[in-house]
């Protein structure tokens, strides 16, 4: 009698299981907003240099002192990250004079001499939110880089944490260490709420990532445990707690799933974090402060770890057999429970662990040809799936579309492109789903940088579908993956396709930094890896209607010589071509720091024409806005076509 036998036995799917997935998706519900709350404590505020001391000090309204303080750019908005060097108290003159028609300077260099930096910091229109760690540490102009660094920290945070678990947890067991990621998540959480400075805030965010590492390692892949002898397996599995938030830890979600319904149990698991990121929205709007906004998502970690520390105290000697009793009376089966002993219980784990004592190592996932180029594809589809699925989660502020709508959007539509995509897995097979959400979402991404800026719905819209693809494809990798993989080394192999997705969610923010010098960039690399990702896939064996392989040789002889041939010489050039594109995207967001002429803001006197802030065609206008007169207006046209050549 094997364990899912043991199952149908005390009742199969019954109230226990309802119970069981329902409070096991509570915590997945906050873990999507942990993730996703850069968004709203990073947003960026409209914002200009801070008025000079005197001008502060006398009784103008805000437009006239930014009128004194910053000058214009071409489409008549304040720039950012400088002002007058002193205040231009002739554009309050009642005429309303032109100043261009005033100006003393005769070029573009006397008018740059009269620029400086933001000397008394900025002031911030705080329209969608109250505070933010960008108007609280003024990270913009030469800081503006530190708010995507704030997210890759994180994302780090969610690599090593998942390193460090993974390998306590084979020593201390996943309870224990379920348990403390839950404390180390409240912790981390209340003091980024509190923090002081940038690096403190960087800091505990790092632990928020390590901890949601340690929670979803060991709430939902706790493996088969096939490393552990079997004394150690059946008292891991006589050890187990009962079912709480915090306390279904020594086996997966699934284990106590019959195999018949774990595939929609899978579904819901999934949809949980969906709707973690529709709660987001909901706090969000209402805590515009990101510091309460922080604690709000962080304080339910500590009933997390309470209630589970109560239940762990209080139930360590409590046998697996008597949670199975519990299941059957819970179940409506009292009497299949006293049928139930530890001798049947016993003889449950050892057909269940037969061929499980050899031991495997990652170094198997690419011993031979097939499992090497299996576990490289896959790291590519896994790879440019979180790369891409982050890069548009993480910039909702480009959209030029209210910040809360747009994430109920971007939650909402993973729930109908989740369900096409479950249902054409099971029509169409699995590599036509996958590959085809990817190279859908590439398109939709390649498409976008055709769109004009002033079309924001046609933008939102072509974004929204390609996130949803995304998600839809993040949906596919787990069950492909799981399927490509024998049985012997398939948790080895999702945890390191995984870790590449970790990898992919840390790269994402910092290609938007090359967006700064050539706009286009971003869009370019976010599109075209899923591309290349979707073209690799097609590549990988279809697993529809096959049986799961149980040996490593199983999987070797899916593919001849002739095909793996082919696939490798195809996946070098893909893989390549992806990851040169990210590195020439990272090299462009710091080849500007160290030659500074190549981004003519940061440093306009080197190519003064194609700065519009020092240019003389940049006038001051008076508050009566007096036209300009013709020979302005041909200045204009001359310095246009001269932008449009300097460009070219």
């Amino acid at each position: 009698m094997a364990f899912g036998d043991l199952l149908d036995m005390v009742g199969g799917t019954g109230r226990f299981q309802i119970v069981h997935v329902t409070l096991l998706c509570v915590p997945v519900l906050m873990m999507a907003s942990h993730n996703l709350l850069q968004n709203f404590v990073a947003s960026v505020p409209p914002h200009h240099c801070s008025p000079h001391a005197n001008v502060s000090a006398l009784p103008l309204s805000a437009e006239e002192k930014l009128l004194v303080t910053a000058p214009l750019d071409l489409a008549g908005k304040p720039l950012r990250c400088q002002r007058y060097s002193a205040p231009r108290w002739r554009l309050l003159a009642a005429n309303g004079s032109s100043a261009a028609e005033e100006d003393d300077y005769a070029n573009p260099e006397e008018i740059h001499d009269d620029l400086e930096g933001c000397e008394d910091g900025w002031s911030y229109a705080m329209r969608e939110r109250t505070s933010s760690i960008i108007s609280d540490w003024d990270l913009v102009c030469d800081l503006r880089s530190l708010k995507q660094m704030g997210q890759t920290v994180y994302m780090g945070g969610v690599l090593v944490g998942a390193v460090i678990f993974g390998v306590l947890s084979d020593r201390y067991g996943r309870r224990i260490l379920l348990i403390f990621s839950y404390l180390l998540m409240a912790v981390s959480g209340t003091c980024t709420a509190f923090s002081s400075s940038f690096s403190l805030f960087c800091l505990f965010r790092f632990g928020c990532g390590m901890a949601l590492s340690g929670q979803s390692l060991n709430s939902f892949s706790l493996s088969e445990i096939l490393r552990t002898s079997y004394n150690e397996q059946t008292s891991a599995f006589l050890l187990t707690c009962r079912v709480t938030p915090g306390c279904v830890c020594d086996f997966e979600v699934v284990e106590w799933i019959p195999t018949r319904v774990r595939t929609v149990v899978g579904t819901i698991t999934g949809y949980a974090y969906t709707f973690g990121q529709l709660i987001l929205a909901a706090v969000a709007y209402f805590i515009r402060d990101w510091r309460w906004l922080t604690l709000a998502v962080s304080l339910p970690y500590y009933i997390f770890f309470l209630y589970a520390w109560w239940l762990f105290l209080n139930n360590k000697s409590e046998h697996g057999i008597k949670n199975l009793q519990s299941v059957a009376k819970i179940n409506g089966r009292p009497k299949e429970s006293e049928k139930l002993d530890v001798k049947m219980v016993q003889e449950s784990m050892k057909k269940e662990l037969v061929g499980s004592q050899d031991s495997y190592s990652f170094l198997d996932l690419f011993r031979t040809p097939t499992m090497r180029l299996t576990t490289i594809s896959l790291s590519a589809v896994w790879f440019s799936t979180s790369f891409a699925y982050y890069g548009l989660s993480m910039d909702l502020q480009k959209f030029g579309v209210d910040i809360y709508l747009i994430q109920v959007i971007f939650g909402a539509v993973d729930i109908p492109a989740k369900v096409v995509v479950t249902v054409g897995m099971s029509l169409l097979g699995r590599r036509p789903s996958q590959c085809g959400a990817l190279i859908i979402a590439g398109v939709t991404i390649l498409a976008n940088l055709l769109v004009p800026h002033d079309q924001q719905t046609v933008r939102t819209g072509l974004a929204v579908l390609g996130k949803g693809c995304l998600a839809a494809s993040f949906n596919c990798c787990y069950l492909y993956s799981g399927e490509l993989y024998p049985t012997v080394i398939r948790q080895n192999g999702m945890g390191f396709v995984s870790m590449t997705a970790r990898i992919g969610s840390m790269v994402a923010p910092m290609v938007l930094l090359a967006g700064d010098y050539i706009p286009w960039v971003p869009g370019l690399i976010y599109g075209g890896a899923p591309i290349l990702s979707g073209v690799v896939g097609i590549f990988l064996p279809e697993t529809l209607g096959s049986p799961l392989p149980d040996t490593i040789q199983d999987v070797e002889d899916r593919l001849s010589e002739i095909y793996l041939s082919i696939y490798l010489s195809i996946y070098l050039s893909i893989y390549l071509s992806i990851y040169l594109s990210i590195y020439l995207s990272i090299y462009l967001s710091i080849y500007p720091s160290i030659h500074p002429s190549i981004h003519p803001s940061i440093h306009p006197s080197i190519h003064p024409s194609i700065h519009p802030s020092i240019h003389p065609s940049i006038r001051e206008r008076a508050p009566n806005g007096k036209q300009q007169s013709d020979d302005d207006e041909a200045y204009d046209a001359f310095i246009a076509s001269e932008l449009i050549y300097d460009s070219v």
